[in-house]
């Protein structure tokens, strides 16, 4: 098993939960597909794009659950990230916890499963 990671406002999750379904933030959606990461990519998403934010979730996901709309793409420094070109069903979610910020407001995802 491969876990996953998405990095999402609270509010966000609170939405997808209540459908059902994650349709993707802001920039997935003008994207075209849901930005993920591995394990060894996370920290570093999270303080490239969420530095600052607070109430922030970090979803993993099985990416063996996701099936063919789960590419490996070349993105940044050319390394491979999961992109999910469908909806994020919540039931596919495995595990979920709410991240704190450091002294620098970067949040902090401690050590991940890969």
């Amino acid at each position: 098993m491969t876990l996953i990671y998405k990095i999402l406002s609270r509010a966000e999750w609170a939405s997808a939960q209540a459908a059902g379904r994650f349709d993707g933030s802001a920039v997935d959606l003008a994207d075209g597909f849901i930005h993920l990461s591995a394990a060894d990519q996370a920290q570093e998403t999270a303080a490239k794009w969420f530095s600052g934010q607070a109430d922030l979730v970090l979803l993993g996901v099985e990416a063996e659950g996701l099936g063919e709309a789960l590419k490996w793409e070349a993105s940044r420094g050319g390394a491979l990230f999961p992109h999910l070109y469908r909806p994020l069903l919540t039931h596919e979610v495995v595990s979920q916890r709410e991240l704190e910020l450091d002294a620098d407001g970067v949040p902090q995802l401690g050590v991940l499963s890969a």
